[in-house]
């Protein structure tokens, strides 16, 4: 029997590590709290993308659009959760997870200019099965508004890093760079379909 070596240990370990932030979906853990739900968006791949992306959409798209966007995704999110908290039935969530990271990706490797009503509508969209996955992991007796107010915040940190990537593109960097980043959300918005 070999051992591992120092260098495949690590290697090992980081990929152990890893299987868990593909899907941030806790289960329900006993205490939740303002710090759980500060964490909760933070600590999976999926949503950390989309989020980010809705940022980077948001820039490309301009006007009022900027903060429409976001704050339009945060609301229905909100919606979201209250439907998943409440244990109402929303099909679909791990595909909707998974279809607004490849959806958004694209939309910023192609610029999309749809209208700012689709544009919020599809955001929407994506939100509500967001903020779905939130609230129905949410533990009973958990505080529901100190939670809520975590992965709210959380969330508009991860537009606001888009918003500040997508706007520091625009101060020297070739705006194929962002489309490029998008592709690459797109793609992994194909791996998380795949898994």
């Amino acid at each position: 029997m070999h051992t591992l070596s120092g260098k495949r240990g690590l290697i090992a370990l980081a990929l152990l590590g890893m299987s868990g932030v593909v899907h941030a979906h806790t289960s329900g853990l006993p205490h939740m709290d303002f710090a759980t739900g500060l964490a909760h968006p933070l600590s999976g791949l999926d949503h950390i993308l989309a989020m980010v992306a809705v940022g980077l959409w948001a820039v490309q798209r301009g006007g009022h659009a900027l903060w429409l966007m976001p704050l339009t995704f945060i609301l229905t999110m909100v919606a979201g959760g209250l439907l998943g908290f409440l244990g109402m039935t929303l099909p679909y969530v791990e595909l909707g997870i998974a279809g607004s990271v490849l959806i958004l990706g694209l939309l910023v490797a192609l610029a999309s200019r749809l209208s700012l009503a689709a544009s919020m509508a599809l955001v929407g969209l994506f939100a509500m099965f967001h903020g779905y996955a939130h609230g129905a992991e949410m533990a009973v007796g958990a505080s529901a508004l100190w939670y809520s107010l975590g992965f709210m915040l959380a969330t508009a940190a991860l537009h606001a890093g888009g918003i500040g990537i997508a706007l520091a593109a625009r101060q020297g960097l070739p705006a194929r760079l962002l489309r490029i980043g998008g592709a690459a959300i797109a793609a992994s918005g194909v791996f998380l379909l795949a898994v």
